[in-house]
């Protein structure tokens, strides 16, 4: 397996009040596999056919308000990234959080709007 490019789409995430349709939805037209995430209370990581490793996850969300689907970008520093997305007309619509295991990810809105998030792999031990 190849390792992504900083700054490239190297992540997707579709959250969704309802997982078990849109796992159901995914896999059937698209063949993709799901796995819970050990790490994630409530996350399904996606699998491609033919793909070695995950590539996007499915976020169970509370209810149908905050459904979702966005791209991520892999960033080498994600606060400096929401410094940048500011200087240049965007906003950070959540900060930096960071998971047990070391992923730091936020959610970032482009000037006219679109969301969007950006991470950094947790460091490899």
């Amino acid at each position: 397996m190849t390792v992504p490019a900083f700054n490239t789409v190297t992540w997707f995430q579709v959250g969704t009040d309802a997982p078990d349709e849109a796992r159901r939805f995914y896999g059937d037209m698209f063949g993709w596999k799901f796995a819970l995430d050990p790490d994630s209370d409530g996350y399904d990581l996606v699998t491609y056919p033919g793909g070695d490793a995950p590539s996007g996850g499915i976020s169970h969300e509370p209810d149908a308000s905050r459904n979702h689907a966005m791209f991520l970008v892999m960033v080498e520093d994600v606060d400096a990234t929401c410094a940048q997305t500011e200087k240049n007309g965007g906003k950070v619509a959540e900060p930096t959080m960071t998971t047990a295991n070391g992923l730091k990810f936020a959610y970032l809105e482009d000037p006219t709007g679109n969301r969007f998030g950006v991470f950094t792999p947790p460091p490899v031990s």
